[in-house]
């Protein structure tokens, strides 16, 4: 079965528990994310919420996504590192006739006295998977991810 795994990462100079409050404050996206403009989610965020996400292609159209909160692990040691993580489920039309199945994983680690490290990948299968677009969601995904760096060190 086709798989494409799109992703970003940046170094964020701001603690690990400055990056997760701005992500997981899904009602200030509109302020500085490019790529998602829009996230109706309740607020906090947690694991079988649903959250709509309104994208931002770079040719400015836009899109809406329903997704599923899956993970929200909140910052926690884990050997000399802090990590969190947050992930989402892709549940549009695709998804329910098992063309297209996305999940998305936001993920912090920080070592102490080091930056904050945001990685995020979206893990596509199904035989649809090229009519994702991989290549503008991982353009998404590195202007979502430059944004968030900006926000947090500013």
């Amino acid at each position: 079965m086709p798989e494409a795994r799109p992703g970003a990462t940046v170094s964020i100079d701001a603690p690990l528990e400055s990056v997760w409050a701005v992500m997981m404050d899904t009602a200030a996206y509109g302020e500085w994310n490019p790529f998602l403009f829009r996230a109706e989610c309740p607020s906090p965020p947690a694991p079988g919420d649903p959250i709509v996400l309104h994208v931002r292609w770079p040719n400015g159209r836009t899109t809406r996504s329903p997704e599923r909160i899956s993970v929200v692990e909140p910052p926690h040691q884990d050997g000399d590192e802090r990590r969190a993580t947050l992930a989402y489920v892709y549940e549009g039309l695709p998804a329910k006739l098992g063309l297209v199945r996305g999940t998305r994983f936001q993920r912090l680690t920080q070592r102490v006295g080091g930056p904050t490290v945001y990685d995020t990948v979206e893990e596509f299968s199904g035989p649809l998977v090229r009519l994702a677009g991989p290549g503008r969601v991982a353009d998404g995904f590195r202007r979502h991810a430059e944004a968030l760096k900006t926000r947090c060190e500013g």
